[in-house]
């Protein structure tokens, strides 16, 4: 049946208009995305199809151009939809930090982390270049590894912040696996970038771990030694 003649509190777009975005389940939310469904199917049928194949709505989000395909009616515009809003979403965080202390708002900080580094399939490596008000300059990211590792050269980092003419800097970086805990090697490779920014006068202010469900401040910990 089609949405169009559902009592109108029903309708997905009209709800939102009406109680917001946060009245919205899922698939609501996704139908809104979508605008209009395919052949045979309104645009929630289609949007549960889309949660059954992919799992969940950070699934849909973060789901490549081919899973988008096993959904009969989802092609790549639909695909594009999704990717730009889930990039607007990123954007919006990172403008934050751009009006305030990065390392003040560790919350916001690592909001915007998971954003960008929870979903990768492989370890990157990026900084923070931040100003002398500890406002983000720019979001770097240095060096790409494998599912387990990233090899990570403080010669080139440094190269990086005088570039970005960057104040101070926080260094970043995701586990693959989903567990955030720091490692041994992450530690050692901490106080050795600390080591070689200070021969340019560039402090270190921390290192985020980004894993699946938590995001871990050396700081916090106390392990920025």
């Amino acid at each position: 049946m089609s949405i169009k003649v559902w009592p109108i509190s029903e309708r997905p777009r009209e709800k939102l208009l009406q109680h917001g975005a946060e009245s919205l389940s899922d698939a609501e939310l996704i139908a809104v995305l979508l605008g209009k469904g395919i052949e045979g199917k309104n645009a929630l049928s289609v949007a549960h199809e889309l949660l059954n194949e992919l799992g969940c709505l950070r699934g849909v989000v973060t789901a490549t151009k081919e899973s988008y395909s096993k959904v009969s009616g989802i092609g790549p515009c639909k695909y594009a939809q999704f990717q730009a809003g889930f990039e607007i979403f990123k954007r919006n965080l990172e403008i934050k930090l751009k009006r305030q202390d990065v390392f003040n708002n560790v919350d916001d900080t690592k909001r915007y982390l998971q954003a960008k580094l929870r979903d990768c399939e492989r370890e990157k490596f990026a900084l923070l270049m931040l100003d002398s008000q500890h406002q983000l300059i720019a979001f770097r990211t240095m060096f790409n590894g494998t599912i387990n590792s990233a090899a990570v050269y403080p010669r080139e980092l440094i190269k990086q912040v005088m570039i970005d003419n960057a104040a101070a800097i926080i260094l970043v970086h995701n586990h693959p696996s989903g567990v955030a805990e720091p490692s041994h090697a992450d530690i050692r490779l901490t106080a050795e970038i600390k080591n070689a920014m200070a021969s340019i006068d560039v402090p270190v202010l921390d290192h985020f771990v980004v894993g699946d469900k938590e995001t871990i401040s050396f700081a916090q910990r106390g392990l920025l030694t």
